[in-house]
């Protein structure tokens, strides 16, 4: 597959429905590696949610990619959110560079299908993004981010990777943003149960 290649992602907007959204750093570079970018992250995060209010849910930061399960309030966007969360973080990442590493900026110059050359600390394209139509997907996918460190081998379980909402949603304590486990519908069918405490 050719490196201009776009790939397109559909969204729907559907008033009601949460996200499951994953996104990748440019050429799946680990550019989220550092506590550095990590807080670049939480901090564009809150400013998107200010901008464009949502519930967030869980979210965990990967050295390379992100995921998310966010509930969009009324008449809010997905791709208003992405934008300025993504846009956010990669303005502040690439004037760090500019100004403490530029030797590192070439590696993150990305030529455009008209040759314009820009640099980039998110993978052209939207992503990826699934509305969650049941409280059983819901649950599963804030399982499935809580495991993402511990699948990889990072940590032996979830609430030792710092950078995710698994030990937030453990202790109730929202260290670095604000999680919003009230709105999270749930389970109440017996033969629908997912046990959390594998999240953790």
């Amino acid at each position: 597959m050719s490196d201009y290649h776009r790939k397109q992602t559909c969204r729907y907007d559907v008033p009601g429905d949460p996200h499951f959204l994953t996104f990748s750093c440019f050429q799946r570079l680990p550019l989220l590696a550092r506590e550095r970018t990590c807080r670049f992250f939480i901090d564009g995060l809150q400013r998107s949610r200010e901008k464009n209010p949502f519930q967030l849910w869980a979210f965990v930061i990967m050295p390379e990619h992100i995921h998310l399960v966010l509930l969009p309030e009324e008449n809010v966007k997905i791709k208003d959110i992405l934008s300025s969360l993504k846009q956010s973080v990669s303005k502040r990442a690439i004037q760090w560079l500019r100004e403490n590493s530029p030797e590192f900026l070439p590696r993150l110059e990305d030529v455009q299908p008209s040759g314009k050359r820009c640099y980039r600390f998110w993978q052209r394209g939207g992503g990826y993004d699934r509305n969650l139509r049941s409280t059983r997907d819901i649950h599963e996918k804030l399982r499935y981010v809580h495991l993402n460190p511990v699948r990889r081998g990072l940590v032996a379980r979830s609430i030792y990777w710092p950078w995710s909402s698994a030990s937030a949603w453990e202790s109730g304590l929202d260290d670095l943003i604000r999680i919003d486990r009230e709105s999270v519908p749930r389970l109440t069918n017996l033969d629908d149960r997912i046990d959390s405490s594998l999240w953790l």
